[in-house]
């Protein structure tokens, strides 16, 4: 494995707390690819470590503006097209993967209208138009703190199938 992250910056991080330790590790992977979830980027990931960059992707992006700005950004195939719901259930975050799956329903009636170009405003009127997501964002932003605790706990049981800790 080439993605390198020293122990001691593990230990730095852990010691600040769930999201730190994880966004060290994807911090090293995100740099590792590119800096971009692309299909350059994926080719020289591992599976797991392409899950775990998602996962932050998706928690940022709905904590910032909720599943309707994820869609609109262009992520919607990416997390409800491909296997992602299942690698969830796979790192056994079942009812996580559940969620996923939920909101695939949702992505699958609604993708088109909100993947269209629009404006600031005509952007900010898909809340509206479009409630359904709101339950689901709420949903998320309850469980956000256990679902990463849940995807820390997985990390640090299987951190030698995302990184190479190195020492000194």
């Amino acid at each position: 494995m080439k993605i390198k992250v020293s122990d001691a910056a593990l230990q730095v991080a852990a010691q600040k707390g769930m999201d730190e330790f994880v966004q060290v590790v994807v911090d090293a992977i995100s740099h590792y690819a590119g800096g971009e979830l692309t299909a350059e980027a994926l080719g020289k990931l591992e599976p797991d470590q392409i899950t775990l960059w998602a996962y932050v992707i998706l928690r940022d992006e709905l904590c910032d503006g909720g599943f309707i700005q994820l869609i609109h950004n262009g992520y919607g195939p990416f997390f409800f097209l491909n296997p992602f719901a299942k690698a969830m259930r796979l790192w056994g975050l079942k009812e996580f993967s559940k969620f996923i799956y939920k909101a695939r329903e949702l992505y699958e009636l609604h993708a088109e209208p909100l993947t269209k170009p629009c404006s600031d405003e005509e952007f900010m009127a898909l809340y509206e138009q479009y409630p359904d997501f709101e339950d689901l964002d709420d949903e998320f932003m309850e469980r956000e703190e256990e679902i990463t605790a849940q995807i820390a706990h997985y990390l640090d049981e299987h951190l030698q199938d995302f990184i190479e800790i190195t020492h000194g």
